[in-house]
């Protein structure tokens, strides 16, 4: 049975090793250097108690991992994330993205965010197929916003709410005040 937990500095070589494929051999990121785990680490401890870095496991084996980020920098953004999800060799189509996700959108729904949004570099059908599966709607697409192993990517924007707005914003929960499902 699948487990999802918050992730730790300590599970940085996983996210490392699982992102590295993503960032070397593909354009479903727009990173030019792969991170290593050091540099994997220092995100999640930059993410803080408001975005969280989810797990997947299984029988304390990792398969996934999620996240979310600000969305923008600007106060005004407060209540909106990026999300991001990446499973490891052998585990995608399986159900893992789908309720690794799940559980991402459900903390943040109780965090009180109102918007997740979710940038998907082109062509990606796997990734479209999980966004819309999990709620997400297309937004627009960017033309020819990235540059990335020899030609130029559109990127599409998907959006899925979280939460009714309210006047004015919910104040953002930290992950310390919740409990994630497991």
């Amino acid at each position: 049975m699948m487990k999802v937990r918050r992730a730790n500095c300590s599970d940085a070589p996983f996210i490392a090793e699982t992102y590295r494929p993503f960032v070397a051999e593909s354009w479903a990121s727009f990173e030019q250097k792969v991170p290593d785990a050091d540099e994997i680490a220092a995100r999640i401890d930059t993410a803080g108690a408001l975005y969280p870095w989810l797990i997947a496991e299984q029988d304390g084996r990792a398969m996934a991992y999620a996240y979310a980020s600000p969305h923008r920098s600007r106060a005004a953004y407060v209540s909106s994330v990026d999300t991001t999800i990446y499973c490891a060799e052998g585990m995608r189509g399986k159900g893992v993205g789908k309720g690794l996700y799940e559980a991402l959108i459900e903390l943040l729904t109780k965090q009180h965010y109102v918007m997740a949004f979710a940038g998907i570099a082109l062509p990606n059908a796997a990734s479209i197929a999980l966004h819309q599966s999990v709620g997400f709607e297309l937004i627009g697409t960017y033309p020819n916003v990235g540059y990335k192993h020899g030609a130029w990517r559109d990127t599409q924007w998907w959006g899925r709410p979280l939460a009714k707005p309210q006047d004015p914003p919910a104040q953002i929960l930290p992950l310390s005040e919740l409990v994630l499902r497991t």
